[in-house]
């Protein structure tokens, strides 16, 4: 276990202050206000630590896991419409689902909730025709998500293992274009025997490498982090492979003027160490069908919750 003084947590609370010390001060999309900088250093966080999988979440204040957890399942079921997120309790995406930010965004013959082609969508249909949240999308539309996990099974050594939710066509019709928009993955062989050895090819690790174009330092990124991660973590399982590590690169990194004083008092605090996270599964089978419960997340210690309010 590395030193507390090495902790990886370091790295977020340390581009929060770089933004409070020097961000530029900049209008926004909410009318809220932010203070910016554009493409800080990449932060990195490890995976696993000597076999035992790490889940990187944020310590320093608690994060809402079941919230994360129940969006990443919700995003790789292609789901558009947030009032199934809602229905479980989990209402971070419900400010954009709602009738009022719908219309102003011109989609005001979508039905509450109906987000548009986002995140879900893109990533097990991109290209389909997006008709409304109720619709049946099956085989319709290129399978990001299926054709990664092809790669890592039959060539993990392919360049081209790309998520993307970018889709300039379908940017206009979603609730809101995304924000956390391209993934590379990437499998390593550490230790790997030189070419004639007889010694047997080690286990691939699994690294993913987010890019972020509009950052949300206080409330955001913190999800966006323990999400890919999770992601991560998910494929490994599913490809037979050990998660290695999550890369975080980022546009537009900000702080919204209303989260100053609670990102201050979050900088008042050590990190603890980050937790343990079990799957409770059969190594191999689908992406799909997975469930809360198949996830145990251990030593999970943070400090107390931070309120924060979301600008939409």
């Amino acid at each position: 276990m590395a030193s507390l003084a090495l902790h990886e947590e370091h790295q977020y609370l340390d581009l929060i202050r770089e933004i409070l010390d020097h961000g530029e001060r900049r209008p926004d999309r909410t009318g809220t206000g932010t203070l910016s900088i554009f493409a800080p250093r990449p932060l990195k966080f490890k995976l696993n630590d000597n076999g035992r999988p790490i889940l990187p979440l944020l310590t320093t204040k608690r994060v809402f896991t079941r919230a994360i957890i129940a969006e990443l399942l919700w995003f790789i079921q292609g789901n558009t419409s947030s009032l199934a997120l809602s229905e479980a309790g989990v209402k971070i995406w419900d400010g954009n689902g709602s009738r009022e930010f719908l219309d102003s965004r011109g989609l005001t013959h979508r039905e509450v909730g109906d987000l548009g082609p986002v995140y879900g969508f893109q990533w097990r249909h991109f290209g389909a025709e997006y008709k409304d949240a109720s619709t049946d999308y099956t085989g319709q539309g290129v399978d990001q998500l299926a054709d990664i996990i092809h790669k890592l099974r039959t060539d993990p050594y392919d360049r081209r293992m790309i998520l993307t939710a970018w889709n300039p066509r379908d940017l206009s019709i979603m609730a809101l274009p995304p924000c956390h928009m391209f993934a590379q993955f990437y499998v390593s062989f550490p230790g790997q025997a030189r070419e004639g050895s007889s010694e047997s090819k080690p286990k691939g690790h699994l690294h993913c490498q987010l890019y972020q174009r509009s950052c949300d330092m206080g409330l955001g990124v913190p999800f966006n982090i323990a999400s890919y991660a999770l992601l991560c973590h998910m494929l490994a399982h599913v490809c037979d492979l050990i998660p290695g590590s999550l890369t975080h690169v980022m546009g537009d990194a900000h702080i919204y003027l209303d989260h100053i004083d609670a990102l201050r008092t979050q900088l008042e605090r050590e990190p603890r160490p980050f937790p343990e996270l079990e799957i409770k599964r059969d190594k191999g089978g689908s992406i799909d069908g997975w469930k809360l419960e198949d996830f145990e997340i251990k030593g999970y210690d943070p400090h107390k919750s931070i309120a924060m309010k979301m600008s939409v």
